[in-house]
């Protein structure tokens, strides 16, 4: 599934193509996705101008005077800019036609992902009650201890709930503790202050690394110019179980914690 970083580039790829755009037309192949299509996508979108676009989560949303379009790329989507006489690809599921002559065009094998639509004035309910962005300043080590105290969860679960922090999913949970050399399965609770602060510093580190790297692409991500990212060939510790650590040479460990598969170190990691 794309990460933040992943959808991060998908929207800073976009971005030029589409702000400042006036959306003459919203195109459906199919009428819902993982749920049904708003129709206000197709009522109140078409004329209006897209003023900006904002990466909230694992969300984007094209905001407009009447409205916002809410998307999420779900387990294989990818967005991409073309032509819109461009011949139509399997699950090439909607085209955004802009008037600048080329259209956003959104294709999803799985049908994971989503097009709805989030009124003026108004959060989505799927964006409520999220936690602060990792790349923001309202997250900090502070942030996480506080909320930490009293949680028996691991910590690498603790990092994933989004009503913590938004946008850490499991490769990065794993490399960003393996970086800060903590230990997945220790208790949330447990992890110390200065601990929480090295953490906070390395999810931002690792976050920020992964976009200029375009991402990780591990099955289906693309960039919306269809290069991959290139982080996957740098990760320390996530899908490399069995293999030597790159600092110390001990084989990394794997086992599912929270029902995700989990990598680490069992020497650089306490």
């Amino acid at each position: 599934m794309p990460e933040l970083p992943e959808v991060e580039t998908t929207k800073r790829g976009i971005a030029p193509f589409v702000t400042g755009r006036v959306v003459e037309r919203v195109l459906l192949r199919r009428k819902d996705l993982r749920w049904p299509i708003p129709r206000a996508l197709t009522t109140r979108l078409p004329g209006q101008r897209i003023d900006a676009v904002e990466r909230r989560a694992k969300y984007l949303l094209l905001h407009t005077e009447a409205g916002s379009a809410l998307l999420h790329l779900g387990m294989s989507g990818s967005l991409r800019i073309t032509d819109p006489a461009a011949p139509i690809r399997m699950h090439d599921h909607y085209d955004l036609i802009l008037d600048s002559g080329q259209a956003l065009r959104f294709n999803d094998p799985r049908r994971f992902g989503c097009l709805l639509w989030q009124a003026p004035g108004e959060i989505h309910p799927l964006l409520q009650n999220l936690g602060p962005e990792p790349l923001g300043d309202a997250f900090d080590g502070d942030w996480l201890w506080n909320a930490s105290r009293g949680r028996s969860a691991a910590v690498k679960t603790f990092l994933m709930d989004q009503s913590i922090v938004v946008g850490v999913g499991n490769i990065y949970a794993s490399e960003a503790l393996f970086a800060a050399g903590v230990h997945p399965k220790r208790a949330a609770g447990a992890v110390s202050r200065a601990r929480y602060a090295r953490i906070a510093a390395e999810i931002r580190r690792v976050l920020n690394y992964a976009i200029t790297r375009g991402g990780t692409t591990l099955r289906d991500f693309l960039a919306p110019d269809g290069a991959p990212g290139y982080f996957e060939q740098e990760l320390n510790v996530y899908g490399r179980a069995g293999e030597p650590c790159k600092v110390c040479g001990t084989p990394i460990r794997a086992e599912v914690i929270g029902q995700r598969m989990t990598y680490w170190c069992p020497r650089c990691q306490r």
